[in-house]
């Protein structure tokens, strides 16, 4: 097959050819986006899920909705070591400038709020040359969103921004990836920011993508956060769709995949949208004429697995220190039960103490440091699991 024309994309947040399986995503937030445009009620939406399963891919969609739909949009990767006025500044700047409102000295104001909301992250007696300028030309307005209560702020922030998308009948969403990495300051503030904003009917809503542990830290924060947002899990897909995923695009270049291919290919894949991607790519290159057959998926099956093992796995497995990594191997071995020998969910950390022959309070920093870093995560009140799909099998085989 002519690699040239290979049509599948395992890329990190890239959309691929067919975004099979999220057509009831897609259409719950189209409804979303006209109903806040009108004034009514709406919560904001949050996808949760592990890596792989096309979490960013999808928020990209979504917010594409939204600029189809005219409304100001703007997107942020939240990072555990970085404060949210910043990014959410040039993200609510974009968003902004997208609404076009006719009313410049009105959008100037927003703006000059937008800058003192940004510039109130540095110093108490910084210079005003030494300040961070988020590109907006107009000035800094004085005594609004720049209390230094990021609560506070980010509530009069997008009461401003919310009335200047009310003035045109439009809406504006603001876009957040790795949710579950902002600190618990800004986990408050934009929890009460959108609490403010539903009980005022402005048209602003939050679209988060996070771990599965998100609505956890969501909750840890205020109280009421389950009443905030809806929450869609995003999970692999099913046999069908990640068939369509497969067929779709190859029919596009003149090919096609046998029904065994298929099975191969989800027995292999399990469904993982990412990996549905890699393994496409590498049995596309290997393939020598359509259709596809199931052999093709055993011949390379072996280099998709490799390059996973490398850029997927690998590179995860490396940034943890040797201890983590001992925590990580015991894990892997726990997951796979001694009955069925079938990969669990998720672990106990007492089983896990207990392969180690510690005792569980001795790895506590061990097991903080890797829900920090983001490859575990907490199901529940003791236990554990992998944020990455496939990571215990990878484990146990190459680490």
């Amino acid at each position: 097959m002519d690699p040239i024309r290979n049509p599948y994309a395992p890329g990190a947040g890239q959309r691929p050819p067919e975004l099979a399986g999220r057509d009831e995503q897609l259409t719950a937030f189209d409804i979303v986006l006209e109903r806040v445009a009108r004034g009514r009620p709406e919560r904001s939406l949050l996808l949760v899920g592990l890596r792989g399963v096309g979490k960013t891919v999808l928020l990209n969609a979504l917010r594409s909705a939204a600029v189809r739909s005219r409304w100001g949009t703007g997107k942020l990767e939240a990072r555990p070591d970085q404060r949210l006025r910043r990014p959410l500044a040039s993200a609510l700047h974009q968003a902004v400038r997208e609404l076009s409102h006719p009313a410049g000295s009105e959008v100037d104001h927003v703006l000059g709020v937008i800058k003192a909301f940004a510039q109130r992250d540095a110093a108490v007696g910084t210079r005003l040359r030494e300040k961070w300028n988020p590109g907006i030309d107009a000035p800094a307005v004085a005594g609004r969103a720049d209390s230094g209560d990021i609560e506070i702020d980010l509530v009069e922030l997008l009461t401003d921004v919310g009335g200047l998308a009310a003035d045109v009948g439009r809406g504006v969403g603001i876009f957040i990836d790795e949710m579950q990495d902002l600190g618990p300051e800004d986990v408050s503030a934009l929890c009460a920011a959108c609490h403010e904003m539903g009980q005022a009917g402005l048209p602003v809503i939050v679209v988060g993508a996070g771990l599965p542990h998100l609505p956890a830290v969501l909750s840890a924060s205020k109280s009421y956060s389950e009443r905030l947002f809806r929450y869609a899990r995003i999970d692999r897909l099913d046999e069908s769709s990640a068939a369509l995923a497969l067929t779709l695009p190859a029919s596009e270049e003149g090919a096609q995949w046998s029904p065994d291919a298929l099975a191969a290919m989800y027995a292999v894949t399990a469904g993982y949208p990412y990996f549905v991607q890699a393994y496409g790519k590498a049995v596309w290159d290997r393939a020598p004429r359509s259709p596809i057959s199931a052999e093709d998926v055993t011949v390379a099956a072996p280099e998709a697995e490799s390059e996973l093992a490398v850029g997927f796995f690998g590179s995860r497995f490396e940034r943890a220190t040797a201890a983590e990594r001992d925590y990580l191997r015991a894990m892997a071995e726990v997951s796979l039960t001694s009955t069925l020998r079938v990969e669990a969910d998720s672990v106990p950390t007492a089983e896990v103490a207990k392969l180690l022959g510690r005792k569980p309070q001795s790895l506590s920093p061990a097991r903080d440091a890797l829900l920090k870093k983001g490859l575990i995560y907490s199901a529940e009140r003791g236990r554990i699991a992998f944020t990455v799909p496939h990571f215990g099998r990878y484990l146990r085989e190459h680490a």
